[in-house]
C-alpha cells in the first residue's frame, strides 16, 4: 500500500516523524475520528482541526496502522498482537509505543 499518504509532521519515508524518530518508530495511526494516517498522537493534535477518537474494540478488525518499512496496514488487533514488530515484514517496532495505546484504541 504504498500510495497511502500519512499527515502531520513526518520526516521520512518510513514515517518518522519529529516527535519520535528513532530507527523503531516506523508506525503510522489511522486516527479513527477522520481516518488519516499520522506518525504520532502529537502530529495528530498539531495538525488534524478536530480532538481525537480511539478506535472502539468492536472496530479492531479494521485496517488502523501502517508499518513504515512495507506499507502493510494493520488491523488494530493483529497489530497488539504483534509483539513489536511487523507480521508481514518482521520489521522492529518501538515497544515504547504502548504507553501510548489508550490514545489511539479504546
Amino acid at each position: 500500500m504504498s500510495g497511502v499518504q500519512v499527515r502531520g509532521a513526518v520526516v521520512d519515508e518510513q514515517t518518522r516523524c519529529v516527535h519520535y524518530a528513532s530507527a523503531r518508530d516506523v508506525v503510522a495511526i489511522r486516527f479513527y475520528c477522520c481516518r488519516e494516517y499520522y506518525p504520532c498522537h502529537r502530529c495528530h493534535a498539531e495538525a488534524a482541526e478536530h480532538p481525537a477518537q480511539t478506535w472502539p474494540r468492536e472496530l479492531w478488525d479494521r485496517p488502523a496502522v501502517l508499518c513504515g518499512v512495507c506499507r502493510s496496514e494493520l488491523a488494530v488487533a493483529e497489530y497488539l498482537d504483534a509483539d513489536s514488530k511487523c507480521p508481514r515484514c518482521s520489521a522492529a517496532f518501538n515497544p515504547g509505543c504502548s504507553l501510548h495505546q489508550h490514545l489511539y484504541f479504546g
